[in-house]
């Protein structure tokens, strides 16, 4: 792992192994031998150690947006000997949603890269769910169905995590059996990854999702039917069916069979769908089903379970209801994992899960959404102050869960900061610390620029998750739109010091790759945030008749879109043309590659048919998405608007909805292609917009 990430180096470090403190993983650094001496209780261990001796004495900075390894070619030697013991037990990673929002088309190199990440920053809990349709397929193929059978039941491969959760069948299938079987070849690499570094990763369950045919070829088989967001019925057998515990030994053996177990094993039951009942009876005999499928092959299982349907269900699942599902399972054998902590904690208003080992986590996504946004305050002092809280129960660990990854990356720093201490974190000195290692030297605009960042887009959120834009919402006069609340934490004036702050420091930080991402983030929120504005203002315009000033303003929010779209065109990290490619990569044929690249539009536009309820919920503020989808929806609109002015009629949103479903498919359905390589000088892009918008903004906000 040390030769990957720092090739030129890797022989200036000497390894060796020490036994944990008491329960805890621990390292430490030191000089021995003339070599930089890293020890750790295990390969997680010492890659921390890796770490946090370059952040240290290096000032180094690994991140998905852009790193700095600027090393010299003599590594500075350990002034003295650090010793590190975490408090966490667990440190878990990924959410099922991750797989698909973000890691939809990754390959094994990427994935790769992710692992090493993943031990620097000490995570030695990963979920680990790629590759499950080849163990479906088995499974379902040895109870005699055929690929027939199984073709209207496998989603397309934008969309397995929600197949896996029980949520949807079949949508933006047909699955190629090429996909799965290179999807099982991957699973195994990142498996023998994982545990080679320490890590102990979790692998799913069986919750009772079954093919729709299961009710032809078993008609005496006790099953349900439920909905989610919109899609066809899927069916789940009930625990109470003999058939269900056979099915989830089978299934469990099979997993271990393919890919080996650590006794760690996700399963949600009721992922975003209400049970039939609120029966504390019921609740508890399915708890025990589902565990007992686990313990009946690996005595050693663990249940790990999202809590997330605590928090998005909190009517139905009240203490009673809590309780009943819980209590079900042993306490040391099942791990509740509180998704959303840093925002809307379940484990102070459930005596700590009644008894059960839990993991704070940080949600911080949702979708992909790439908006400036985290809760700073919340993820430096949450997971400390939680530790030592007498009410916290059985805390054993820390976690990341967000929808999507590749966004924000100091809130991931931040809150990957807490793993190996037992306090909160100083974000007066943390930051500035952050932004000297992120851009490889200390810059007094640079720190000015992120205590605005910190007072502004990272100072909390009034809604869950960070703000959209208008600009990828459908179309409207309205303030918000569906999966688009535009609603700030911030006034938008206050946002543009950062911006101007970052600008004088391109001089001399022009060589930063995390600068360059960091710059062009800013001054694309801030135009995002100036589009909103700008909604607001021809929404107005056409309530008060005003059409010229209608044209004028609708007129000046495209070329903002067109704008943030060459700006992102700029840098690697925005472009649509990568996510459509990785995506027509993995086909092996022409049929295939246009099945991913339809699963690939999808995904981050409509989400499912032309009338889906999730469309926009995936919004990406991309090159390419903007001037290919966004822009040409919104001068639909305009058209549509002008025309009722033109004839003195009232413009039908109903009427422009329906219009724009059907555009938005073919676009779903399209071929065109976009740059996956960016093209310009990001720095110059940043500058360029901000003489050219400065004086407008000015203007804006004096106003408000």
């Amino acid at each position: 792992m040390i030769k990957r990430v720092l090739p030129k180096h890797a022989d200036q470090f000497q390894i060796a192994f020490i036994p944990k403190e008491g329960e805890n993983d621990v390292f430490e650094v030191e000089n021995g031998n003339g070599k930089i001496m890293l020890r750790g209780n295990n390969g997680v261990s010492v890659a921390s150690a890796l770490h946090h001796y370059l952040k240290t004495y290096t000032n180094a900075h690994i991140s998905w947006n852009g790193s700095n390894l600027n090393l010299p070619k003599k590594l500075p030697s350990v002034t003295q000997k650090e010793r590190k013991v975490t408090p966490y037990k667990y440190r878990y990673y990924l959410n099922y949603c991750t797989f698909n929002y973000t890691m939809s088309w990754w390959d094994w190199k990427r994935w790769q890269w992710e692992i090493d990440w993943m031990a620097m920053n000490g995570i030695n809990m990963p979920l680990a769910v790629t590759g499950q349709n080849s163990i479906w397929d088995r499974v379902y193929k040895k109870l005699g169905f055929t690929d027939k059978d199984l073709a209207s039941f496998y989603s397309g491969p934008a969309y397995f995590n929600w197949f896996w959760m029980g949520n949807l069948d079949g949508w933006g299938g047909p699955l190629p059996q090429s996909f799965m079987k290179r999807h099982e070849e991957l699973q195994k690499q990142i498996l023998a990854q994982e545990r080679a570094l320490g890590m102990t990763p979790i692998l799913p369950a069986f919750t009772g999702h079954v093919p729709p045919a299961f009710k032809d070829k078993f008609p005496q088989a006790k099953l349900k039917k439920t909905t989610w967001q919109g899609f066809n019925e899927v069916y789940i057998l009930d625990p109470d069916d003999p058939m269900f515990t056979s099915i989830g030994k089978e299934f469990i053996q099979e997993e271990i069979n393919t890919f080996g177990t650590d006794h760690f094993y996700s399963a949600d039951t009721f992922n975003e769908n209400t049970p039939p009942t609120n029966d504390s009876t019921y609740l508890n005999d399915i708890s025990k089903k589902v565990y007992q499928s686990m313990a009946a092959v690996d005595p050693k299982a663990t249940w790990i379970m999202q809590g997330w349907m605590f928090s998005y269900s909190a009517k139905f699942w009240q203490p009673t209801q809590i309780q009943a599902l819980l209590n079900a399972v042993p306490n040391d054998k099942m791990i509740v994992l509180d998704l959303y902590s840093e925002s809307k904690p379940v484990w102070n208003r459930t005596d700590a899960y009644y008894g059960k080992p839990w993991i704070w986590c940080m949600l911080h996504n949702f979708g992909g959404n790439v908006s400036m946004y985290g809760r700073m305050n919340s993820v430096a002092n949450g997971p400390a102050n939680a530790l030592q809280d007498p009410k916290s129960g059985n805390m054993l660990g820390i976690g990341l869960t967000p929808e999507a990854i590749e966004q924000n990356p100091v809130m991931y720093e931040l809150m990957l900061e807490n793993v190996w201490r037992n306090t909160p974190i100083g974000l007066d000195s943390w930051l500035p610390n952050y932004a000297q290692r992120r851009y490889g030297q200390k810059n007094a605009a640079a720190e000015k620029a992120w205590e605005i960042l910190r007072a502004t887009v990272y100072n909390g959120a009034i809604k869950s998750g960070g703000p959209e834009s208008i600009i990828t919402g459908r179309p409207t006069f309205n303030k918000k739109n569906r999966w688009t609340d535009t609603d700030k934490a911030y006034r938008p004036a206050d946002l543009i010091p950062a911006w101007e702050a970052l600008l004088s420091a391109s001089k001399d930080l022009k060589n930063s790759e995390g600068f360059k991402y960091d710059l062009v983030d800013v001054t694309r929120q801030v135009l995002a945030n100036y589009a909103d504005t700008l909604q607001q203002q021809f929404a107005l315009d056409y309530k008060n008749k005003d059409t010229v000033a209608f044209r004028k303003r609708s007129q000046q929010f495209l070329m903002v879109i067109e704008d943030m779209d060459k700006l992102l065109g700029t840098h690697q990290d925005f472009l649509l043309g990568r996510w459509l490619n990785a995506a027509k990569g993995w086909g092996k044929t022409e049929a295939e590659k246009k099945l991913f690249e339809q699963n690939a539009r999808n995904l981050i536009t409509l989400w499912g048919d032309k009338n889906s309820v999730l469309h926009d919920y995936s919004c990406r503020q991309w090159a390419g998405m903007l001037t290919g989808f966004y822009k040409p929806r919104w001068s639909r609109f305009f058209t549509h608007v002008n025309a009722a002015l033109a004839q003195g009629k009232t413009m039908s949103q109903k009427e422009f909805d329906e219009q724009s479903k059907d555009w938005e498919w073919q676009w779903v359905n399209g071929s065109e292609s976009y740059p996956d390589k960016p093209k310009g000088n990001p720095l110059e892009a940043a500058a360029n917009l901000y003489q050219k918008y400065q004086p407008l903004l000015k203007g804006q906000y004096a106003l408000l």
